[in-house]
């Protein structure tokens, strides 16, 4: 708890109704969608620029950290305070400022929930692409944090893609725009350093996104198949044959039969695997597309194909991936999602893999995950109530961690790496690497004052692993949402 004069200081920028430092208040902010924990000293609820960068300022003068907080979605620790301090949390900073539906973008504030913004572009023919699975939730300032990614990323590409410029606050509390309003501007991309950085290098204040106009047409497949490597193999064949859809999504037999229950999808029992694949763009290239799909799962083994042309129909097809997470609350109290990414030719081998794991552990594992670009999603199941499950989750989710890397992957496509993955960035980069990425944190003089103890392992150059924290989802409900 804040010491009362750095209340009174706090509530002197923002106001009284701005600032929580009750200890019982102060519990909800103490974790994200993980089970992690770290209280924070004080949350400030800020609602201007102006307002961030005094309260940097006095966090900096008191030597306290700055946590940055959205709507606490996260999926690898990234929004928990482990030092305690302040933590800023930008729901309030939610306004959209501008819209230039001519130049297609849009000024938006860091609370901005992802979904309200495609939904206010919706009257311009126009929308915003990154789609979270947390979409209805999230805001874009934490996807800007994680470099959030999404079902329909396969095509789109992931955060940065659509994101031309930032008003950042750094650790001295100035200000400062990181781009433009245009792409391709000459120096420095500092731009591209902050998004991703997961709040260790600026807090956003604003950002100005790229929009994209609503497609002509689209189309929904549903494969169902008996196999999983079949599902795999189409999945490559539908790549290789040069068609790129919005989006390609993978349920295993596990998954189908928790959300059967939930959702009643209408999935075959006996099935291993489903592909959800949906193309869009210019009417005739999608229908065409649509064919060469259809033609390609069929060949590869799918028993069953389903078509969506309405949006009724589409959104009837999505309903099985969309209430994928919650249902899988059917199989255990407790599950811990993954976050790994594979070259799309080895999701055969390291799914086999990670089976075996499970098998190992004794832990059912649900896959679902964005196949188009290998993004795997593997969830394990299990009662987090009960003595030692928790240690032997963690040791099955980094030898399934180890089994992408070991495949030529890497640890994260989308959840970042947070508190989750810090020791496993040893795996795929050098001390000399990590203490090169160090050095911006120099340059940015953030370090230890904006989300300390996030990315890196402790000590870097040590040669020692700094002791694994623990991130695991609780699925409380059936309908849960993450």
């Amino acid at each position: 708890m804040a010491d009362r004069k750095l209340v009174r200081e706090l509530q002197a920028i923002v106001g009284r109704d701005a600032v929580i430092h009750a200890p019982e208040d102060l519990l909800v902010y103490e974790y994200d969608a993980t089970i992690e924990r770290g209280l924070p000293e004080a949350v400030v609820l800020p609602t201007t620029a102006e307002q961030v960068s005094q309260v940097v300022k006095l966090a900096r003068r008191r030597g306290l950290p700055v946590t940055a907080r959205g709507a606490g979605t996260g999926l690898s620790g990234g929004a928990i305070p482990t030092a305690g301090g302040i933590m800023l949390v930008m729901t309030r900073m939610k306004r959209i400022l501008e819209i230039d539906a001519e130049n297609r973008l849009a000024i938006v504030e860091p609370g901005l929930v992802n979904l309200d913004l495609s939904a206010a572009l919706g009257r311009y023919g126009l929308y915003y692409a990154p789609d979270p699975s947390s979409q209805k939730a999230c805001t874009l300032g934490g996807n800007v944090a994680e470099n959030a990614g999404g079902p329909h990323c396969l095509a789109y590409g992931v955060t940065t893609n659509h994101v031309l410029a930032l008003e950042v606050v750094l650790a001295d509390g100035q200000t400062a725009w990181l781009g433009g309003r245009t792409a391709d501007r000459p120096g420095y991309d500092l731009r591209s350093l902050v998004i991703g950085s997961e709040g260790t290098l600026a807090i956003v204040t604003k950002i100005i996104v790229r929009l994209l106009p609503l497609p002509e047409a689209t189309i929904t497949l549903l494969a169902i198949f008996n196999e999983m490597e079949q599902a795999s193999q189409a999945v490559s064949a539908i790549i290789g044959k040069g068609i790129l859809p919005a989006a390609l999504e993978m349920l295993d037999k596990v998954t189908m039969g928790a959300v059967e229950e939930a959702v009643h999808a209408g999935y075959p029992p006996d099935a291993d695997a489903v592909l959800l694949i949906e193309v869009e763009g210019w009417r005739d290239s999608v229908e065409e597309e649509a064919e060469a799909i259809r033609a390609i799962c069929e060949n590869t083994g799918a028993r069953e194909m389903r078509i969506g042309f309405t949006p009724e129909d589409r959104e009837a097809l999505w309903a099985g991936r969309k209430g994928a997470l919650g249902a899988l609350g059917r199989l255990a109290p407790s599950y811990y999602i993954l976050d790994g990414t594979v070259p799309r030719t080895k999701l055969p081998q390291v799914l086999r893999g990670v089976y075996q794991v499970g098998e190992k552990y004794g832990f059912p594992i649900a896959n679902v995950f964005h196949a188009g670009d290998g993004n795997l999603h593997p969830n394990i199941a299990f009662d987090e109530s009960q003595p030692g499950q928790a240690e032997k989750v963690l040791e099955a989710g980094a030898e399934i961690m180890r089994l992408c890397v070991d495949a030529g992957g890497t640890i994260t496509g989308e959840h970042g790496v947070g508190m989750e993955k810090r020791d496993f960035m040893r795996w795929i980069f050098s001390d000399d690497d990590l203490e090169a990425m160090k050095r911006i944190q120099v340059a940015f003089a953030s370090e230890q004052r904006f989300n300390p103890g996030k990315i890196f392992p402790d000590p870097v150059g040590s040669g020692e692993s700094a002791s694994r924290q623990r991130t695991v989802t609780r699925s409380l409900r059936p309908d849960a949402y993450v």
